[in-house]
């Protein structure tokens, strides 16, 4: 008996990562056999865009699951290994200053929120676009973002623990008049269209507002002795590049798929370009005045990452599908010279019921500024800091009394002036059903008038506190509903911040010094 040959059984070829990539994003697609597709995806046909294939999406990045959380978990592993070792280290005690530290308190309370916000949305559009390409990407930056709300939470809860503003930035956010600037700007996103919220955030938020702020400014932190901070801002920033180029991605597939999407998408740019400028204002003053030791001023950084990279890099790609520069383009430059200045003055005005304390510039900081802004600072706004200079030195520190005018759209108040003319502030009206909206700019205006009904329902904290419902009518109930405790708005030399930093940098010399004359003759003795 002769027994049969062994078969040789083929091992199963290895795929290539492109087909490996293949098979976990689009290999898990189906078609649905019981229900239309319309009824799947019933977001997809009333912002007018038209979709013929969504198999055209292409991923720049092809990562799978696996190998994002792989990349990830690298990157966690640096960053805690630094937040230990500071945290340790007392590495707060380092800081050029506790004033560096209301920039972070602006941080936590307005951007940190938005990280949040922007994953759970990313989240529904990961269960609402109709392709497998562009569902996984939403899959992956919604959790980005929560990632980042986490690790932004992480790096600054140590600084919980010795100086105040920071015990519920949340609650702040809600309810916090200037915060209700970043709050608008997401919540309109959110309320959007899926595909316009793609370009609102994956466009406008991550190509202008997170660009200028994890770039310019973490470097600032790291050069007033934040490591963690930095450290953070840059992880964070390599995930930023990936949104980035997704969001691009996103424009050109929009734009591909049909040629009457063209001009939606203009329309959209116009509209979130103006909107996340103007939550810029934040960043600029916090580049200029809210960081002890300079890196760059907002100027400096507008032009580089605005002017250089997105109007001379981007849009002339996006010339090729007839998408021309943002509407308003023109205002945003003439203000560069004078947007920090203008923002910083009122917040030092209005920091009695903030979140942050705010101080009068050093005579080395005005010089710097004079340094900055050649053409506009010693003439505009250098005076200002002048008379405040001799208010301080007889004893009175000036706050505003009364409560400012914010824009209906923006929520920022009516501080900014016409375009080329800084001595005069620029208010515009706009009517709709018999009643009267002011707005702060061209932007804002023409914004405010392409969608009149959605505007009109803004939530502004000007208007809630007279009408009652912000805890009462007087300021320290205005100040309790917002959870802000004793120390954390107003000035702040003399503040708590500003108590502890000296007490410690004292026990610290002394430290350093060692034991006095006296001390060591009674040791000897």
């Amino acid at each position: 008996m002769t027994l049969a040959p062994e078969k040789k059984t083929k091992k199963p070829k290895k795929l290539s990562m492109k087909a490996r990539y293949e098979a976990l994003t689009r290999g898990l697609d189906w078609e649905p056999s019981y229900v239309e597709k319309s009824e799947m995806f019933p977001h997809l046909d009333y912002e007018g865009i038209k979709i013929h294939d969504w198999a055209a999406w292409e991923d720049p990045f092809r990562l799978t699951i696996d190998a994002y959380c792989k990349y990830q978990a690298e990157k966690d592993k640096r960053l805690y290994a630094v937040l230990d070792g500071f945290a340790q280290g007392q590495g707060h005690l380092g800081l050029t200053d506790a004033s560096y530290l209301n920039a972070m308190k602006v941080f936590i309370q307005g951007v940190t929120p938005l990280e949040y916000g922007a994953h759970r949305h990313f989240a529904y559009l990961a269960r609402h676009f109709a392709g497998p390409g562009p569902r996984f990407a939403a899959l992956c930056q919604s959790i980005d973002e929560i990632r980042h709300m986490q690790t932004e939470i992480h790096t600054l809860s140590n600084y919980n623990k010795h100086y105040s503003g920071f015990h519920n930035w949340q609650e702040q956010f809600d309810r916090v008049w200037y915060l209700s600037v970043p709050k608008s700007f997401f919540e309109d996103a959110l309320s959007c269209g899926p595909f316009e919220f793609l370009i609102a955030v994956g466009f406008s938020f991550e190509y202008l507002l997170t660009n200028l702020l994890f770039v310019p400014f973490m470097s600032g932190s790291s050069f007033n002795g934040d490591l963690p901070t930095m450290t953070f801002g840059f992880s964070a920033q390599s995930d930023e590049s990936r949104h980035m180029t997704l969001g691009l991605e996103a424009i050109k597939f929009l734009l591909e798929q049909d040629e009457d999407n063209v001009e939606i998408v203009q329309g959209w740019i116009d509209k979130w370009f103006w909107r996340s400028y103007r939550v810029t204002a934040l960043v600029a003053q916090m580049l200029d005045y809210m960081l002890p030791r300079k890196v760059m001023s907002w100027k400096e950084s507008f032009e580089l990452y605005f002017e250089e990279q997105m109007l001379g890099g981007l849009f002339e790609d996006l010339a090729f599908y007839g998408i021309k520069p943002p509407r308003h383009v023109e205002d945003a430059i003439a203000e560069k010279e004078i947007l920090s200045h203008q923002v910083y003055w009122t917040l030092y005005q209005f920091s009695f019921a903030a979140g942050f304390t705010t101080s009068m510039p050093s005579e080395e900081h005005l010089d710097w500024l004079s340094a900055a802004y050649p053409d506009t600072f010693d003439t505009h706004f250098r005076p200002l800091w002048d008379k405040e200079a001799k208010n301080i030195a007889e004893g009175g520190r000036h706050f505003a009394p009364g409560l400012p005018q914010l824009c209906q759209v923006c929520q920022i108040p009516m501080t900014f002036t016409e375009p080329g003319d800084p001595t005069t502030f620029a208010q515009r009206e706009s009517q709709f059903e018999g009643e009267i909206y002011h707005t702060c700019s061209n932007g804002c205006q023409w914004i405010f008038e392409r969608e009149p009904e959605k505007y009109r329902q803004a939530w502004l904290p000007v208007h809630q506190i007279l009408a009652g419902n912000c805890g009462g009518s007087s300021i320290p109930e205005v100040l309790d509903w917002y959870g802000l405790q004793d120390g954390d708005s107003g000035e702040y030399l003399g503040s708590r911040d500003h108590k502890n930093w000296m007490a410690w940098q004292g026990e610290a010399a002394a430290e350093t010094a060692g034991p006095s004359t006296d001390e060591t003759t009674k040791a000897g003795a």
